[in-house]
Order: structure tokens, then C-alpha cells, then sequence
């Protein structure tokens, strides 16, 4: 099937076509037709399949007839949020702004994204410009509701992607409070890669009727990566990380480590080693995130290391590796984080590094893919050099042993002063 035969109008045909997409995915290929026949849409489908077009052209093509329809001008109008998006991340959030931008451009419909660890002062001025749909993260919204900055009332269209991640995040109040903000006539598409009970039943609070589209793309994603485990003992992690790394055969790779924490010194084993590296955690900025998938994107940083908040969604073009640092703790999580590799459906590497007391989530993500993973008995990474590196905060630094340096806490403090010989001291130093 190609797009032409899923009833979408001309000019989203048209940028469809000057984008370079002439085959729509599984999930696009259900869902368009029913979405717009104005039918709220359930749909479950893994990281990669094509999710967001799924849902950006149908509420495109609902607006641009509906304003053809009121006979309204092409040029400027005063606009109204019609269509209200709502993301997990401010990395979801922002690939799906990006996503929209060449279809709202050939449909004159404005479109902007909010979401919090940044000044709102540009989010408040986009919004107050006008626009037609709105991306956003649930905390952001909220706050700028409580602004008076937006009002929902004329939202037509409501859509939820990436559901079991927010609710993984704690966004269920916040996502009940925005909901009874919205209009109750209105057309709802609930997105989610897993669909336990709470989520389903969330769902069924939201939707009214709805087409259930399910797609089980996950055997299909994985036939296309090469999945290795290596059985490495904890002090040795550091030498197969810097062996793999080093490897001109990966040109892009991405580490994922259990801990935020952790972050941090895993990235100066990786540059101790010669190679290029930046990391994302939730404590960074969005600008410094920005800039750190944006350098991996261009090719001007060759690993990034990161948490579990960079394995939804996450477009990176052409990425060669995967490394599990940690082993996901979920099942679930393990397919996410490899999903990064299959998004162009071609053949890469998901390596897993496994040490002793952690066959028990080797085995529950074997069950839940439905096949082993190589086991790797390369032991090349022992005659690894280990390359000498300062990670600030930490002196005679070993992995299992993380001594910080002693600094002068407020109760040895009062211990050598007392409370009132602290004051002092603090008066003297003004």
C-alpha cells in the first residue's frame, strides 16, 4: 500500500513525497484511515514503528478541512489550540515538533512545544503569537495553565503518546488534571508500547469507542539487530567498555547505565580512552541535552552515554551500537533501548554486558523476545590497557569502592567549633 491510497489530501501527500516516504509503516497503514474518520484510536506498538505520522497527519488533514470547510483565509487568522499533543520527555516532545514542522508549513498551520528545564519566557511568547497545535510535556503544561498563558477549551483533538512512560513518571495526576480541561466532544488517539492493566484502564477513562490497533513489531525489529552478551566480571567492565568503544567497525554508540550517578565516571572511561563522548541525564539542561544528540546526530561525538530517559523515542539516524552497561532491571526497558538501532531497519549490534548475580533479568528478557542471546566469549578486553582517568569528586577511584574525598561536612564542623564558633567564622570570612 502506498500513501495515496490512505485518503490523505493533496498537500500532506505532497511534503509525504518531498520528505522521501513512499511506503507507509504497519501502524501508519492502520491507523490514518480510521483517524480520519474521526474514530478515537487505542494504539500499542514499539519504539521505531512509526508512531507519530500515525497521529500528525490525521489531526493535519481534520484542521486544514475543517478550515476549508468555514471558508477561512489562507493568510493570517486569529488561531486557537484545536490540537493538543502530550509527550513524556522534553526529548520526546521536541522530535515530535520537529516531525510536524514540514507538514505544518504545507498545510499553514502553526504549531510550537513547551516543556520545563527552560526559561518559559520564548514557550510563553510562541503561544501567545497563536497556534493551531501545541506540544507538550505534562509538568510545563500545567504550569502554564496555572499562568492563564493557555486555555483548552477548543481543543478538538487530544493525543497521548508514549503513555506507559508517563505514567512510569509519575504524570497521572497531572494527565487527569489536563484532561478535565479538555472539551469532552472531542477525538482522543491514546499511544503506548506496553499495555498493562492500569494503562488499559486509563485508556478506557479516555476513549469513547475506539479502534484497537495493536502491533506486534518486536520480533521483527530485533530479526534486524545482532544481539551480544558478554559474562564480565564488575572490575573488568571498564576494560571491555574501552575495547568496544575503540572499535572503527561502531561509528556510533550509545551507553546506557542503570544510574545517574553513574553517568558521570562512565563518561571519562570512554574519553580516557581516546574517543569522543557526551552524556544526558534528567539533571542536565535541555540545551545541554540538545547539544549532546545533536553532536552524536552530526557525527561530531562518537558515544553517548546515558539513562533510561534517552530509550523512548529517540530518532537517531544510522546508530551502529547499543551497549547495556547495566542490564535493565525490566524486560520492557531492554526492547526500548535496543529499539534505537532498529529505527532505520537495518542490521546492528545490541551488546549487554552480564555480571554474576544478574541471570535472573537475562532470562526474563530472553522469555520475553523469544529467542538467546549470543554469548560472547572474546576475552581480548583483559589485555586492555587501562587508561588512567581523574573523575572529579572521587580519589584512588575503583568501580566498587567509591571513595570521595573527605570534605568538611556542617556537623564536623560544629564538632570542632560548635554552633556559635561557626557563626563567627562565617562573620570573619565576610
Amino acid at each position: 500500500m502506498k500513501f495515496e491510497e490512505l485518503w490523505l489530501i493533496w498537500p500532506l501527500l505532497k511534503t509525504i513525497a518531498r520528505e522521501g516516504f513512499t511506503v507507509p509503516t504497519e501502524i501508519q497503514e492502520k491507523v490514518i484511515p480510521l483517524a480520519i474518520k474521526s474514530n478515537d484510536i487505542l494504539g500499542c506498538a514499539q519504539t521505531g514503528s512509526g508512531k507519530t505520522l500515525a497521529f500528525v497527519l490525521p489531526i493535519l488533514q481534520k484542521l486544514y478541512n475543517d478550515r476549508v470547510e468555514k471558508d477561512l483565509p489562507d493568510g493570517p487568522i486569529k488561531r486557537k489550540i484545536e490540537a493538543l499533543i502530550i509527550a513524556p520527555t522534553r526529548e520526546l516532545a521536541v522530535q515530535i515538533w520537529e516531525a510536524c514542522k514540514p507538514y505544518c508549513s504545507d498545510t499553514n498551520m502553526k504549531h510550537t512545544v513547551i516543556f520545563g528545564g527552560v526559561n518559559d519566557f520564548h514557550q510563553i511568547k510562541a503561544i501567545e503569537k497563536w497556534v493551531d497545535i501545541l506540544v507538550a510535556t505534562p509538568w510545563r503544561l500545567e504550569d502554564l495553565i496555572s499562568q492563564w498563558v493557555i486555555k483548552l477549551s477548543y481543543v478538538k483533538i487530544l493525543t497521548l503518546d508514549e503513555a506507559d512512560r508517563m505514567l512510569d513518571l509519575g504524570f497521572l495526576w497531572d494527565i487527569n488534571k489536563i484532561i478535565k480541561r479538555v472539551p469532552k466532544q472531542r477525538q482522543t488517539f491514546f499511544f503506548s508500547a506496553t499495555m498493562p492493566k492500569h494503562i488499559q484502564s486509563l485508556a478506557d477513562s479516555l476513549l469513547h469507542c475506539p479502534e484497537k490497533i495493536i502491533i506486534k513489531s518486536e520480533k521483527p525489529t530485533l530479526k534486524t539487530i545482532v544481539q551480544q552478551v558478554y559474562h564480565v566480571k564488575s572490575s573488568h567492565r571498564r576494560q571491555l567498555l574501552q575495547m568496544l568503544v575503540k572499535r572503527k567497525q561502531y561509528q556510533s554508540i550509545i551507553v546506557f547505565v542503570k544510574k545517574k550517578d553513574d553517568v558521570a565516571y562512565i563518561t571519562e572511561y570512554v574519553k580516557a580512552s581516546g574517543v569522543k563522548v557526551d552524556c544526558i541525564h534528567k539533571d542536565r539542561t535541555q540545551n545541554g541535552r540538545q547539544k549532546a544528540l545533536g553532536a552524536l546526530k552530526n557525527g561530531d561525538i562518537k558515544v553517548l552515554v546515558a539513562t533510561d530517559i534517552a530509550s523512548r523515542g529517540l530518532d537517531i539516524n544510522d546508530l551502529s551500537c547499543v551497549i547495556n552497561y547495566n542490564i535493565p532491571s525490566e524486560a520492557e526497558t531492554y526492547i526500548h533501548r535496543i529499539g534505537r538501532t532498529a529505527r532505520a531497519w537495518k542490521k546492528w549490534t545490541a551488546i549487554t554486558f552480564l555480571i554474576n548475580h544478574e541471570e535472573g533479568e537475562l532470562a526474563a528478557i530472553e522469555k520475553l523476545i523469544n529467542q538467546k542471546l549470543d554469548v560472547v566469549e572474546e576475552k581480548d578486553y583483559l589485555k586492555e590497557v587501562v587508561s588512567k582517568c581523574r573523575i572529579l569528586g572521587y580519589k584512588n577511584f575503583e568501580e566498587n569502592g567509591k571513595e570521595k574525598y573527605k570534605k568538611k561536612t556542617r556537623k564536623s564542623i560544629h564538632k570542632k567549633y560548635g554552633r556559635a564558633g561557626k557563626i563567627e567564622v562565617k562573620k570573619k570570612k565576610k
